[in-house]
């Protein structure tokens, strides 16, 4: 059984900073995906940042170079470091892993290939 939880959201001005974490317990294959999603008020879910366990890493284009994301493998730990905050970053933020497959790289950041979800943790970005 494979649980995923986020942490680490909060309320921050515009141009501010913030890291997200999520904690994976449970078995893994030696190859496994995970991602960071968001869904803003009144907007779809969309696929932030997603990277694997042989360190491949996928941006959608209205984060990249604001958002970092990184792992910590052995504490099964995934952190998304996200800078220059805008209101428009504001959402829902989730963690998801597909624990069994690196998944291919077009499909990184595509949440049909994640299995397990978290439960979210909530970012705002006041101007």
């Amino acid at each position: 059984q494979v649980h995923v939880v986020e942490s680490g959201g909060g309320s921050v001005q515009a141009g501010g900073s913030l890291r997200l974490s999520c904690v994976i317990s449970g078995s893994m294959a030696y190859g496994y995906s995970w991602a960071w999603f968001r869904q803003g008020p009144g907007k779809e879910r969309e696929g932030v940042a997603g990277t694997r366990s042989d360190g491949t890493t996928k941006y959608s284009d209205s984060v990249k170079g604001r958002f970092t994301i990184s792992q910590d493998n052995d504490k099964k730990t995934l952190y998304l470091q996200m800078d220059a905050l805008k209101p428009d970053d504001t959402g829902m933020y989730y963690c998801a892993t597909e624990p069994r497959a690196l998944i291919f790289f077009g499909g990184l950041i595509d949440a049909k290939y994640y299995t397990h979800w978290g439960q979210g943790t909530q970012v705002t970005v006041s101007s």
